[in-house]
């Protein structure tokens, strides 16, 4: 079981029985480790154990290109509602992160990477989250996949350039009343997937925009942050009829 020790801004990830070195001294974390014990270096520095949750994941999965915010997984998870015993195709893997959190709300989940060596690091980072049982990650083309798929899914997320190719068989490939989801990062590709859904007659079908602000308080006064990137991407739902 990985766990996650922390003092303020310093977080390392940790397995039992192991030894980690931080510029406070030496952690030696014993076998029966559990969230909420501390631990103390050999300089009697004091380091919290917390368990990994979703944020800890998104921040300490190995990375193979940029990974979809937690504010994007966020707007999918509640706009499709996926739980419990559902079935899920997932296109574009990359790190993971995305499955990690459909598995960990429930969900069992396909999910193809054209990458074989970005599948391999994504099998490992659904070890780290503890879903390998959950997660079946293939490397291959998810388009060759559905040209001959005969299985139903509650609940489609596409993160894919040819996202359009597999929204055309959506109909085919969802149960009654499941859910597609499609994240972009440019509105052409969007578009692109909002046309394809309505062509092929699924419901529900829109499309939004992912803004999220920080807001600054202090003396002054209130006002949104002027720091950062608000915007992220597109997400395209539809929901077969």
């Amino acid at each position: 079981m990985t766990v996650l020790v922390v003092r303020g801004s310093r977080q390392f990830l940790v397995e039992p029985g192991e030894e980690q070195g931080t510029d406070l001294g030496v952690l030696e974390v014993p076998e029966d480790v559990e969230p909420g014990d501390t631990l103390t270096t050999h300089l009697d520095e004091e380091f919290q154990v917390r368990r990994l949750r979703g944020p800890d994941l998104f921040n300490h999965m190995e990375r193979t290109g940029a990974p979809m915010m937690p504010r994007d997984i966020g707007l999918i998870i509640g706009h499709v509602g996926v739980g419990q015993g559902d079935r899920v195709l997932d296109a574009g893997t990359g790190t993971g992160v995305l499955a990690s959190y459909l598995a960990r709300a429930g969900a069992d989940v396909l999910t193809f990477e054209r990458d074989p060596e970005f599948a391999e690091v994504a099998r490992e980072n659904m070890e780290l989250a503890d879903v390998t049982d959950s997660v079946d990650v293939r490397a291959g083309d998810v388009t060759d996949y559905v040209a001959d798929c005969e299985e139903r899914f509650d609940v489609i997320t596409l993160d894919t350039e040819d996202a359009a190719t597999v929204v055309e068989e959506a109909p085919d490939l969802l149960a009654q009343g499941g859910y597609l989801a499609v994240y972009s990062p440019f509105v052409e590709n969007s578009r692109e997937a909002c046309r394809a859904a309505r062509e092929v007659g699924l419901s529900d079908v829109v499309t939004q925009e992912t803004i999220q602000r920080e807001m600054d308080f202090d003396d002054r006064g209130s006002r949104p942050s002027t720091g950062g990137v608000g915007h992220t991407g597109y997400l395209t739902f539809a929901r077969n009829v």
